[in-house]
């Protein structure tokens, strides 16, 4: 459907709101600044100074898990190969909650529902997301204290403090509660060291629950009842 019968569907904007939004380069459909003859497709996302609208009508909130492989790209996007949507392949619209780099694997989150998506996403929060990280050679504690105190990447930009321990020789686990752009092999290169492995392997409450790689299970009610909560208790 056209851009604009899908915004009034919203319940939230009226056709004429909708092109001034879109004249001021405000809509977007899956990350891309849209125009007035935009066609919308059941499984693009809308999303308007950067949060989700959905159109107002009675669907089955979807939550799932993807246990995401190496070379997945985390995109909506179906003109991308290898997009994470095509690669889960579910028959209803959803879309994945944040990103996790082509080369890296682990915990997705990919929902229908847009408040989760605004909620999770918001950075004040400090959502926790723990990461497993091997690299090219031994850990040592001094490397692990610099990890949690902070590293300077992106051209001067301090890293927010965090949680590092040693998991075996050449492996450790990193708590972050940001999410900077290849934010942890930017960290490890700083100090010396090449990551050759990184898996997510929990968001917030949520882990992969002995989940094997590429597959991919729904939330159980009790873990998304707790997920909510937290949520809302930081809103």
């Amino acid at each position: 459907m056209r851009i604009q019968k899908y915004m009034s569907e919203t319940g939230q904007y009226s056709r004429r709101e909708t092109d001034r939004l879109i004249a001021a380069g405000r809509v977007t459909v899956n990350g891309e600044v849209c125009h007035k003859d935009t066609v919308v497709g059941e499984r693009d996302a809308v999303s308007v100074d950067g949060e989700i609208v959905e159109r107002q009508q009675e669907v089955r909130r979807v939550y799932i898990v993807l246990n995401k492989p190496r070379g997945i790209t985390t995109t909506a996007q179906p003109a991308v190969e290898g997009n994470i949507i095509d690669f889960l392949g579910y028959p209803e619209r959803i879309f994945p909650v944040g990103r996790l780099d082509k080369d890296s694997e682990g915990l997705m989150l990919l929902t229908n529902d847009g408040s989760i998506v605004n909620s999770i996403m918001k950075s004040e929060f400090g959502h926790e997301k723990e990461y497993e990280v091997t690299v090219d050679q031994p850990v040592t504690q001094l490397f692990l204290e610099k990890m949690a105190s902070g590293v300077e990447i992106l051209g001067g930009v301090r890293t927010l403090p965090c949680r590092a321990w040693q998991v075996s020789p050449f492996v450790f686990r990193i708590v972050l509660t940001q999410g900077l752009n290849r934010q942890i092999r930017r960290m490890c290169k700083t100090l010396g060291y090449e990551v050759t492995r990184l898996k997510r392997v929990r968001l917030i409450n949520l882990n992969l629950d002995g989940l094997e790689t590429g597959d991919w299970r729904e939330l159980r009610m009790l873990e998304l009842d707790e997920l909510k909560r937290m949520l809302q208790g930081e809103s």
